[in-house]
């Protein structure tokens, strides 16, 4: 599975770029270059990119702008670059759809891993390679990774799809946070808001009424378990 491909660079600081650029570029990705929210937009309306990275402080059109405008109409995986300590503006982008972040200032090799890691998991299917996952009016298409609600397709982002099929795949089991960074995420340690967010995502696409779940439990002092809601 090639786990290289077109990646966006957007950031208004010229060296960033450039050496965000070096590192993608000796991981085997093909780069181009964006200095701010409008040029990014252009530039993925013309073509779009196997994976955007996203400075969400730009001028103009910020990241979190840039971000809104992406999902409304394509699900390519956003790994946003963030301040260090700026939480809400990392769950802000979170809430919006993008799959990762990284903080500032970041090592360029970790970006470029972190790159490579979601990349590979668009596509590549988490669990059950070819598999369906059936539950009432939810269909998951494990190889084509694609998801229907009562015959709508449903539009989830990489890590949103990944999230759900791990869930379908071990319902009844509660996991916690921390273990759901680990096992789809691929982290060791990170923010576990990371894991709150998507899953509110995920319960607003596949839940009839996300304020009152029934598929995607709240397991209180331990974290989520899918119950399904046939």
């Amino acid at each position: 599975m090639n786990e290289t491909g077109r990646v966006l660079v957007v950031d208004d600081d010229v060296t960033v770029r450039d050496v965000v650029r070096r590192y993608l570029e000796l991981a085997g990705h093909q780069v181009e270059l964006a200095g701010d929210g409008e040029q990014a937009l252009r530039r993925i309306a013309e073509q779009e990119p196997d994976l955007v990275v996203l400075d969400l402080m730009l001028p103009g059109v910020d990241g979190l702008e840039v971000c809104r405008r992406l999902r409304a109409r394509s699900a390519v995986p956003v790994v946003m670059l963030t301040a260090l300590g700026e939480e809400e503006d990392r769950i802000a982008g979170l809430r919006l759809g993008a799959d990762d972040y990284v903080t500032k200032p970041f090592s360029p090799r970790e970006l470029a891993l972190r790159v490579t890691s979601v990349l590979r998991r668009s596509r590549v299917p988490a669990e059950r390679t070819g598999a369906e996952l059936v539950d009432g009016d939810l269909r998951v298409d494990v190889g084509a990774r694609a998801v229907w609600l009562g015959g709508r397709e449903l539009p989830l982002t990489a890590r949103e799809f990944d999230l759900l099929v791990f869930f379908l795949s071990h319902r009844g089991k509660a996991f916690s946070r921390t273990e759901l960074l680990s096992r789809v995420w691929g982290w060791e340690f990170g923010d576990q808001s990371t894991v709150t967010v998507h899953v509110r995502r995920l319960r607003e696409k596949v839940e009839v009424d996300s304020a009152r779940p029934v598929r995607i439990a709240t397991v209180w002092g331990v974290g989520y378990r899918y119950d399904g809601g046939s």
